[in-house]
């Protein structure tokens, strides 16, 4: 059967799974290799999908694993941080606010500005890091996080892109993909197209 035989609610939702199926979240990850804290630019596994349930029918969705707990931050202007490991492996969600990730002895930096393109994930616990990471909030206002433990330290299933934090254009794909929906809704258009990954990470700000 022809797609442009298909009712039209039916035609929109098949175009909205094919563009979530051809593009899986990226995001900057903190991880460790040989004792050493890392910045590397991970894909989780399994592309976006489209949600079916009641209320959200027809958004993006990127399954990222199951939650120990969930903790609301808040900091203060101008926090210099210190060099300390991941407590837990888990997801950390800048909500508003700034933060620069450096790792000691290198020059490669990861720039956080809090909103959609601020999830990190952080894996550099004390088993697997002698030193950890430094982590400088350096917003001229206050900082708002989510700290998000993965249920028995899980470390989600994914594939690293490169070394370094992801670029700008490995994480908008996601502002792409509900702009491609949006346009199926309204026109019945394509409007979507993937990013080619960006390989020349340093000094790149998200």
């Amino acid at each position: 059967m022809k797609l442009t035989k298909l009712p039209l609610f039916i035609l929109i939702s098949v175009l909205s799974l094919q563009s979530a199926a051809s593009i899986s979240l990226n995001f900057t990850a903190i991880g460790a290799h040989d004792g050493s804290s890392t910045l590397e630019c991970w894909q989780m596994e399994a592309p976006f999908d489209v949600s079916a349930s009641s209320g959200t029918v027809g958004e993006a969705t990127a399954k990222l694993g199951n939650v120990a707990n969930i903790t609301y931050g808040v900091l203060p202007p101008s926090v210099p941080g210190a060099l300390h490991n991941a407590p837990h492996n888990q997801w950390v969600m800048i909500i508003r606010g700034t933060a620069r990730i450096t790792l000691p002895g290198e020059t490669t930096y990861a720039h956080l500005v809090g909103g959609p393109y601020a999830l990190i994930f952080a894996a550099d616990t004390a088993d697997v890091s002698v030193r950890g990471h430094h982590t400088e909030w350096n917003s001229m206002t206050e900082t708002i996080f989510l700290q998000i433990p993965t249920a028995d330290g899980k470390v989600p299933p994914h594939v690293v892109l490169h070394k370094g934090p992801c670029g700008i254009k490995e994480v908008t794909g996601i502002r792409d993909l509900a702009m491609g929906m949006e346009a199926r809704r309204t026109e019945g258009g394509l409007g979507f197209q993937n990013q080619e990954p960006v390989r020349d990470s340093r000094h790149n700000e998200l």
